[in-house]
């Protein structure tokens, strides 16, 4: 029996016409490799399970009856897994064809390389920041919370959170790499550990680099690209989404920073809660932005349709990626499994298709 090379393993919540477009990119990007694709499903609503069971058979489901948040539904499938690498994916991605095998050549090549990140792409073509971060250290943080990171992006020692220092064409070591795409050597988990459950959702990405680099392993960005809508696969709906994602920050800081900083940790819980309610206010301005129907400061991006028959993930997002700076180059936004046109901004009514 040949040795399963790659698992990949999506955690998927109420997300059924970006988890199908995943699949068929995944499936595609599979192609010779030896390997095995597991959706853990957080016991979504919408009838995914069945739908996407009948059209993507080769797929492993894992059917939870209650959310059991991102990092224990990811462990439930590296448990059972075998593959010599895991990729953690999210379910609102597109992986452009030769993205998993540049990863696994490179990991195969370098021994001492634990886990490996993309170059993620907005809807839009924008380069995704979150494609490479710092370490949140308590003054990487304070640069971020204070708006030195902003003022002064570049600066290796003031910009550390988005390291926008390093060269985006160029394969470099950094420090976190976002749970949307990662892809982690088994023999590196293995020493680690799994992913730490305390984090229900967001910062597991974070503890699990840091944890990565505490082992002696190196953590790298590869310029292969991928799609991330981020937030589709999440809930960010106001005060549950922002409570989750700050209370994961402290988490993070109390479990490696908080004996040797407990006075700067007591600093960094009211900089944290200061910047959650002013990310609510944001987030309600929005929200009556968008009820009057007055202009926002920024887009919904549409779902954007892959036409998998007649040409390749990866022509359409360097189509993206390569165009003119500023400009929004907007591909026919459809879905699938309706086959409604959704225009951006639009809410997608879909209630499912039993099989």
């Amino acid at each position: 029996m040949q040795r399963v090379k790659l698992s990949v393993i999506i955690v998927s919540y109420n997300v059924c016409h970006y988890l199908e477009q995943c699949l068929h990119s995944v499936r595609r990007a599979m192609i010779g490799i030896q390997g095995d694709v597991w959706v853990v499903d957080n016991a979504s609503t919408d009838g995914s399970v069945p739908y996407l069971k009948a059209r993507f058979p080769e797929v492993h489901f894992i059917a939870n009856t209650d959310n059991k948040g991102f990092s224990s539904a990811n462990n439930q499938a590296i448990r059972q897994a075998e593959g010599e690498y895991v990729l953690l994916l999210n379910p609102d991605t597109v992986v452009a064809e030769d993205t998993l095998r540049v990863c696994l050549n490179f990991l195969d090549s370098h021994p001492d390389v634990g886990a490996t990140g993309v170059r993620m792409l907005h809807p839009d073509g924008r380069f995704a920041p979150e494609s490479r971060r710092g370490l949140p250290t308590p003054f990487t943080s304070f640069c971020k919370m204070s708006g030195l990171g902003t003022l002064f992006p570049n600066s290796r020692v003031f910009g550390r959170y988005y390291m926008r220092y390093l060269d985006p064409e160029k394969p470099n070591p950094i420090e976190v790499i976002s749970g949307a795409f990662n892809m982690i050597r088994r023999k590196a988990l293995d020493q680690i550990g799994l992913l730490d459950e305390d984090f229900f959702m967001y910062g597991e990405d974070i503890d699990l680099s840091y944890r990565l680099l505490q082992g002696g392993w190196k953590n790298y960005y590869l310029p292969c690209l991928i799609l991330h809508y981020k937030g589709e696969s999440t809930e960010k709906s106001s005060y549950r989404y922002v409570h989750v994602f700050y209370e994961a920050m402290l988490i993070f800081f109390n479990k490696h920073y908080g004996k040797r900083y407990r006075l700067l940790g007591q600093i960094i819980r009211l900089a944290v809660y200061a910047r959650a309610l002013v990310d609510m206010w944001q987030r309600f301005v929005q929200r009556v932005r968008v009820r009057l129907n007055c202009p926002a400061r920024y887009e919904v991006p549409g779902y954007i349709r892959f036409d998998f028959d007649n040409t390749t993930v990866k022509e359409m997002l360097e189509r993206l990626h390569n165009q003119p700076h500023g400009k929004r180059l907007w591909i026919e936004t459809f879905s699938s499994t309706t086959g409604k046109i959704i225009r951006p901004g639009e809410v997608l009514d879909w209630e499912g298709e039993e099989s």
